[in-house]
């Protein structure tokens, strides 16, 4: 057996041993490696095999590279492996909704806020997707210079609250919108500091903030649901379709699970969104040939119109400069998971309390899944042409039971705000690499400034 992890580093994965890990550090184990850069600990730990041992603080880990492991560890996700307990500033901000609650509250919790979000309830958001791109694209002038961080941010909030609260006042969005870059900034440093191994009731600097944030954001849709119970009338944003939702018992969903639910679809629908577009007028701005195919698209299909939601199947260069971009800089890194009796990946039994991980950064720039990785190639993705690319080796919105809620949002979002600004403009992303600061989601590590170019 293995001292370091408890698991039997000599045991057959499909003829392929469990690879030892980097060493550690007593108690802390590899926690010092993967806190100073984790989205490059997760590419080393690739470099090991496919199965790899290593700890997480005291705690046994396997990581694993390996799409068909992958999909163990995801689709077995609530049968073997549960939910794993994380840090309070998440908790703090998440409570216990879908993302968080496990096994029969979490089967709850998704029967109620599914409907919310299914196709036919994202068509009726895609006209506000489009109506408050268009609306951000009169603000902009040939020449001019643009904050890329700060005007994908203000853009996806004033949707998040319009879809999700059917508000637009800018209170509404300025407030969330300054509690959610405190929360989203102490989660990520919780995560991959020493944070992550404190006791709850340990008072840090950062959990006073994380509170102060939640109470904000809690002061927030407080007031947002109070107003929705006062006025009566029929609504069509998320939070109304939350508030009339029933269950099989016919019970309703509780204040708390309200606010819990509220804050994670405006996390998925906001943050995530954000993530994306930032990161795809980077690589446009730095990939001429793709930033002109892209236009062409957009010319032959929309012409001189908006687009509707009928446009996304139309817009398939569209949508894959969105997944290329997703596979670079993917809006969630890392899924994990804690092993239950009888847990096993690729036929290797994970004893119990075992906790392995995987990472999007990792999996989606490996060369034996995506030839040329680094390279910014979205005709990867055409259907016809493209890369052969296997299951579960490309996962930016997870995958399994617990796939996030919010994909066909997110991608719907993603592709009409894109195409309804670079149809009239091309941002010139000033010189120098902007690397990605893995928090809550990735975010880049300094400002991203612009100039517009006028198509």
């Amino acid at each position: 057996m293995s001292t370091e992890t408890g698991l039997a580093a000599g045991a057959e994965l499909r003829g392929h041993p469990i690879a030892p890990g980097p060493k550690g550090l007593p108690l802390l184990g590899n926690l010092p490696q993967f806190g100073k850069d984790p989205l490059a600990f997760f590419e080393r730990l690739r470099g090991h095999g496919d199965m790899v041992a290593w700890r997480f603080g005291p705690n046994p880990s396997v990581y694993v590279a390996d799409p068909r492991y992958i999909g163990d560890l995801l689709t077995e996700t609530e049968r073997t492996f549960d939910q794993p307990a994380l840090g309070i500033a998440f908790r703090t901000v998440m409570g216990n909704g879908v993302v968080v609650a496990r096994g029969a509250d979490w089967r709850r919790k998704r029967s109620l806020v599914q409907p919310s979000v299914r196709p036919r309830q994202v068509r009726s958001y895609a006209a506000t997707m489009t109506d408050s791109a268009v609306e951000l694209a009169g603000t902009w002038s040939d020449g001019e210079r643009v904050d890329v961080k700060r005007a994908m941010a203000a853009l996806t909030q004033r949707i998040a609250v319009r879809t999700i609260f059917g508000v637009d006042t800018p209170a509404d969005v300025d407030a969330m919108g300054r509690a959610m870059d405190v929360a989203q900034r102490e989660i990520g440093k919780e995560f991959a500091g020493i944070g992550a191994l404190l006791p709850d009731w340990v008072p840090t600097p950062g959990r006073a903030r994380i509170k102060r944030a939640a109470a904000v954001i809690d002061a927030e849709v407080a007031r947002v649901v109070a107003r929705h119970r006062d006025g009566g009338e029929d609504r069509p944003d998320l939070l109304s379709r939350l508030l009339t939702a029933v269950d099989e018992t016919g019970a309703h969903l509780t204040d708390q699970e309200i606010r819990d639910e509220t804050v994670t679809l405006y996390i998925g629908g906001h943050e995530t969104t954000s993530s994306t577009l930032i990161w795809a007028w980077y690589l446009l701005s730095r990939n001429p040939r793709v930033r002109e195919a892209l236009a062409g698209e957009l010319d032959r299909v929309l012409g001189d119109r908006e687009p509707g939601f009928d446009d996304y199947a139309r817009l398939a260069y569209t949508q894959a400069v969105v997944k290329e971009t997703l596979r670079l800089y993917p809006t969630i890194w890392l899924v994990t998971g804690v092993a239950k009796a009888g847990a096993t990946i690729g036929g290797v039994t994970m004893p119990e309390g075992t906790r392995v991980w995987t990472s999007q950064w990792a999996t989606h720039r490996d060369p034996r899944w995506f030839p040329d990785p680094e390279e910014f190639r979205p005709e990867r993705w055409d259907a016809e042409h493209g890369d052969d690319i296997a299951e579960y080796a490309w996962f930016p919105f997870g995958g399994g039971p617990r796939v996030c809620l919010g994909t066909r949002f997110a991608m719907v979002e993603a592709v009409l705000v894109l195409a309804v600004l670079a149809r009239r403009f091309a941002l010139e992303v000033d010189p120098g690499v902007i690397n990605p600061v893995p928090s809550l989601t990735l975010q880049p590590d300094r400002e991203v400034m612009a100039t517009v170019r006028a198509r």
